[in-house]
């Protein structure tokens, strides 16, 4: 996105879009905790002005309270306990804990406009009722006093991490919910996806002067905290504790990692951003976290310029968490967890791209996790494939051959499921991942690499620093190659169907052949068909669906009739004679997902 573009969605707001009657919610967060290193314990404030941009008057509201769900009893404890499959680990590690290792969050106090206000904890979700119902286009200030233990490391947070950082701080702090034109999302946590409301974070925290801490935004005082952001100041008393102050303009999350042992480094990208790396000293991955830090500045370079310009002025990757996750600015990543080079450059390029898909297009990630982990992927493999220059023609090759062994066990479920409602964590993993990778890839073969490659920059044009949701999508593609793509969002994301095409059978007659195509999966589909023939000599050809009222560009191949995807067979002649044919394939590239590739050639 231009930098203009995004100092207008800074000072104007949300009424400054363009899509006909959208609208979303704004918050501004001031917090300020007071972190005891020992017990791992923390204090604090939250000042939040709330404003409330939809068209309905809210008499309550919601917050997340994640931390909350890292105890024995809760549903994210029960959900991985009677899983179906391999999520049960989560389950055994908090059974595990003693009770000074679970996590807690206590609201000590909670005030509307200066009222206070009742309100109730149930798990992982605090429900608030407002002394003065919230209208249409009006703000109120939310002021709380809290308490947090922070848990041991379960998932994606907490204390004392494989790699011994001291503090890995995702989801936080008490986070109001999302409320968009489908009402409240108050989910309880079970460990899965996030949706959050952008607005402006100025977060200070309070820690022992010997921590270092990285995370989102922009650090107000590097002067005073030293630690190699920039010198100290001489004559500057610190007492026990640093005040280390971040702001965090137009985001949807914060977070922050601390560690007495944190190493920091960086890289200025031509154009922007300042890129830093915090890792810990006395890791035995700290060569590896020195080596790989030239090329994560290149995927953030791809990622700008086949998506669109990193909006903000710095990028941090810190050791922290568990496995790797996206957040504001930021993402963590373990070093365990990724201990060759091949590994971490995998999780690093995938977490950057999550800065486009999904933090800078901000969608349900837990209603459309296929929009956030899949795109994600897709671009991710792509990413790696151009940086390290591995020369592969599919590289997301991997994510077909997962999907057609899920879809052989009969087991999957659409990719609308909601993220917490799949039966099966492989399930998700191959819905949210493979298939939403593949989403893209296909979409590809369908519309042509150049238009899929408008789409991609379109799609961020039209939607950052928002909400989009499938069909968003789905309408930047059809604006910038003419097509009708709604039946292509609903037979893939929508259903189970499945694509599967053959050669039926071949006849010459009179020195030309006819060819005989046949549609067996319910998925209609574009086909691009090859015929070589014993010459080497190669013919392309393109067979639009119907029902795309148009076909991609087919300046290399011949253009033929449409094919209805009600009528099951397909029939066309080939002004050459059979004998001088040795194969015809469909789809040669194997860009389809077609679930039975055996049959897609016919070898004379």
């Amino acid at each position: 996105m231009k930098k203009l573009l995004f100092i207008t969605v800074l000072l104007i707001g949300p009424f400054a879009l363009s899509q006909k009657n959208y609208w979303q919610q704004h918050v501004d967060y001031k917090m300020v905790i007071d972190v005891d290193v020992e017990k791992h314990t923390y204090i604090g404030t939250q000042r939040l002005v709330f404003t409330n941009n939809s068209p309905d008057k809210l008499d309550r509201v919601f917050y997340h309270l994640y931390f909350n769900a890292f105890k024995p009893g809760t549903d994210l404890e029960q959900n991985s306990r009677y899983s179906t499959d391999d999520s049960r680990t989560m389950s055994n590690k908090i059974l595990m804990l003693d009770e000074k290792d679970w996590g807690d969050v206590q609201i000590k106090s909670l005030k509307q406009d200066g009222v206070n206000v009742k309100f109730k904890v149930e798990e992982t979700i605090l429900e608030v009722e407002l002394d003065k119902p919230l209208g249409s286009g009006a703000s109120t200030v939310l002021e709380m006093e809290f308490f947090v233990q922070t848990p041991a490391m379960i998932r994606r947070s907490g204390k004392n991490s494989e790699d011994n950082v001291a503090f890995s701080m995702s989801q936080w702090y008490p986070k109001l919910c999302q409320y968009d034109d489908e009402g409240w999302h108050a989910n309880p946590y079970i460990g899965r996806e996030f949706y959050g409301i952008w607005g402006d974070f100025d977060v200070t925290i309070n820690i022992d002067k010997n921590y270092t801490v990285a995370g989102s935004g922009y650090l107000q005082n590097p002067e005073l905290v030293g630690h190699g952001y920039a010198p100290l100041k001489k004559g500057v008393k610190h007492g026990d504790k640093i005040s280390w102050r971040f702001i965090a303009p137009n985001v949807h999350d914060f977070s922050w990692a601390a560690d007495p042992n944190f190493t920091h480094d960086y890289i200025d990208i031509d154009g922007g951003p300042r890129m830093h790396f915090f890792y810990k000293a006395d890791s035995k991955y700290v060569n590896l976290w020195k080596e790989f830090q030239p090329n994560s500045a290149e995927f953030l370079k791809f990622f700008s310029n086949t998506i669109g310009k990193y909006p903000y002025k710095q990028y941090s990757v810190i050791m922290a968490g568990d496995g790797g996750m996206e957040y504001a600015m930021c993402t963590f990543i373990d070093g365990v967890g990724h201990p060759t080079m091949r590994s971490l450059y995998s999780v690093t390029s995938h977490e950057i791209a999550h800065t486009w898909f999904q933090f800078l297009m901000a969608t349900n990630e837990s209603k459309h996790s296929w929009m956030d982990e899949g795109f994600t992927s897709y671009i991710d493999d792509v990413a790696l494939n151009v940086v390290l220059k591995e020369g592969k023609s599919l590289p997301n090759a991997k994510a077909y051959s997962d999907y057609f062994r899920w879809v052989a066990t009969g087991l999957e479920e659409p990719m609308t499921t909601h993220a917490d409602r799949f039966k099966y964590n492989t399930g998700y993993g191959m819905s949210a991942y493979d298939k939403g990778s593949i989403f893209l890839s296909q979409l590809q073969y369908v519309i042509g690499k150049d238009n899929f490659d408008k789409t991609l920059k379109k799609y961020f044009d039209d939607w950052a620093f928002k909400h989009p949701k499938p069909n968003d999508f789905i309408r930047s593609a059809e604006n910038v190659s003419g097509l009708e793509l709604d039946w292509y969002l609903l037979d893939w994301a929508q259903s189970t169907m499945t694509i599967d095409y053959s050669v039926n059978s071949l006849y010459g007659v009179d020195n030309k052949t006819k060819v005989v195509l046949k549609r067996i999966g319910q998925m209609g589909m574009p086909i691009d068909l090859r015929v070589e023939l014993i010459s080497g000599e190669i013919l392309d050809f393109n067979i639009p669906m119907t029902k795309m009222r148009g076909h991609k560009p087919t300046e290399k191949s011949t253009l033929l009739r449409s094919w209805s995807w009600a009528k099951p067979y397909y029939e066309l002649w080939i002004d050459v004679d059979s004998k001088n044919i040795s194969k015809i394939i469909i789809d040669p590239k194997n860009e389809m997902a077609d679930i039975n590739r055996d049959n897609n050639h016919l070898v004379l």
